[in-house]
């Protein structure tokens, strides 16, 4: 699913949890992914011990995914022609 051109990653922020953008720089990579747009950290109760990304909510031309790692969550925008199904199958890989 690779394709020629790849997507673009807009590094807007300077903090964002350890490990994300070298997953993030990797979707840039697939078929059906435009632009990935990291968003705001914030701090949760629970605890998760390794990097989970989720589909959140429809926005217009995409998604909002949420990655959580340890106590720390962040707000994931991405565009994509992808169906939320197609994107969460991707996220699990």
């Amino acid at each position: 699913m690779v394709k020629p051109t790849s997507g673009r990653l807009v590094l807007n922020h300077s903090t964002h949890i350890p490990g994300l953008i070298r997953i993030l720089e990797a979707l840039t990579k697939l078929e059906g992914i435009h632009t990935i747009t990291p968003g705001v950290i914030s701090r949760t109760r629970g605890h998760i011990p390794r990097m989970l990304l989720r589909v959140s909510v429809p926005i217009r031309g995409g998604f909002k995914i949420i990655a959580r790692q340890g106590k720390t969550v962040q707000e994931v925008f991405i565009l994509t022609t992808l169906s939320q199904e197609q994107l969460e199958e991707l996220l699990q890989l």
